[in-house]
């Protein structure tokens, strides 16, 4: 395979319905927004794209990517739409990633957008529960904040996780984004504050979770000679893993830990895995991508990742499936302030899906834009401000998670 490279990204505001931008007025701010970051980079130059979003049902419209792409002026070029649920942003990436790597291109589009918040919420967790198995857990009244519910509850349960761990994210989530001018819920938050907000399902609530958004996000992947050609700071993709698992969490075996290089067996041999506690797509998601990209401990080989943490609970269950801690020390992990921007891992600098919002088929893409601009050192540029920017990161990693962990994609970007 070709090595593959990031030459530019862009992101609309994520934000609540705004009545005068349709999906493919979005795509078009945050694909224009890339292009005039590239000064010698034209349309034409670009061999294709992948469009990426969740839902039919948000759009009301079929096959709305060709109408995207006939938006931005790429017809009759190559163009293809990939959908995992909240992972289809990241396999996205992944898809234009394989599409310059294979020689097949030689400039990629990759775009994605949702408009989620023209329905009520409760329309809304109801077109999100489709993502669910319908003949099952749907009918008997199935959806994913009771789903999460009962997966934290089993890892409190199991490793002593505490509610005020949990609120620790969403307090550094939400704060890191006072200085995102692209996030929908920037705020300053104590315990108390999202402890006494609306209980949504026990014991997540409302400032436990992530918000219903409308926004898009683009990403321009190339091959090595045209990263030289268009002379941009470009940041080289070097690995990509993706992970999966059965839709029904009641259909997944138990089985042994799938190790990472700093791991021993003797960690896990009392650990019931995964059980309903953790993700193992995304612990496979990040062997691969690690493996691929040669990071034998995260902690010590990564700067910052970017984190699908769609729910307080779900970004620690995700510490551990990324091995940035043992399987059990999430919690204590966010309480040790780990995972803050002046921590050993900084975990979601931008403000993650809990502030940012979460319109699905841009959240994977606004993702990897975070990191780019991170690893480029362009984040004051970008975003009026250097108050998120890290001091010389050199390695990122973006994740991305669907369902209950049905696809999990984890990539690795690194300066050149």
């Amino acid at each position: 395979m070709r090595p593959v490279y990031m030459i530019s990204g862009g992101v609309t505001k994520f934000r609540k319905a705004s009545p005068d931008k349709d999906f493919r007025l979005m795509v078009k701010e945050a694909f224009d927004y890339a292009m005039n970051d590239v000064p010698k980079l034209t349309i034409d130059m670009i061999d294709g794209s992948v469009a990426s979003y969740f839902s039919d049902h948000f759009t009301r419209q079929l096959m709305a990517g060709i109408m995207v792409q006939d938006y931005l002026g790429l017809c009759p070029k190559p163009g293809k739409r990939v959908e995992g649920g909240g992972a289809t942003g990241g396999l996205c990436f992944q898809t234009a990633y394989e599409a310059v790597a294979s020689g097949r291109m030689n400039i990629c589009l990759a775009y994605g957008f949702e408009t989620m918040s023209r329905v009520n919420t409760w329309k809304g967790n109801e077109f999100i529960a489709h993502a669910s198995d319908t003949n099952f857990d749907y009918p008997v009244g199935g959806f994913y904040s009771g789903y999460y519910a009962m997966m934290v509850q089993r890892h409190m349960h199991e490793f002593g996780t505490t509610v005020e761990q949990m609120a620790l994210v969403s307090i550094k989530n939400h704060g890191n984004a006072i200085h995102n001018s692209y996030a929908q819920s920037p705020m300053k938050l104590t315990i108390e504050d999202v402890r006494s907000s609306p209980m949504v399902a026990t014991p997540l609530t409302i400032l436990d979770i992530c918000t219903m958004s409308d926004g898009a996000a683009v990403a321009i992947l190339v091959s090595g000679d045209m990263a030289e050609k268009l002379d941009i700071k470009p940041v080289k993709i070097t690995g990509i893993g993706t992970g999966t698992d059965a839709m029904r969490m009641a259909d997944r075996p138990h089985k042994k830990v799938p190790l990472l290089p700093h791991e021993k067996e003797e960690d896990y041999k009392d650990l019931k895995y995964p059980g309903v506690h953790s993700f193992r797509g995304g612990r496979m998601a990040a062997k691969l991508a690690y493996e691929m990209s040669g990071i034998e401990n995260p902690v010590e080989d990564i700067d910052f990742v970017e984190l699908h943490d769609a729910y307080t609970s779900s970004e620690i269950q995700t510490y551990e499936d990324l091995g940035l801690c043992k399987y059990g020390e999430g919690g204590p992990f966010i309480e040790d302030g780990h995972s803050l921007l002046s921590g050993k891992i900084p975990v979601n600098p931008s403000g993650g899906l809990l502030a940012c919002g979460h319109p699905v088929g841009a959240t994977g893409l606004m993702q990897a834009v975070f990191a780019f601009w991170q690893l480029q050192g362009t984040i004051k540029k970008h975003m009026g401000n250097d108050k998120l920017q890290l001091k010389n990161p050199t390695r990122g990693a973006i994740h991305s998670h669907a369902g209950t962990g049905t696809y999990i994609t984890v990539s690795i970007m690194e300066t050149v």
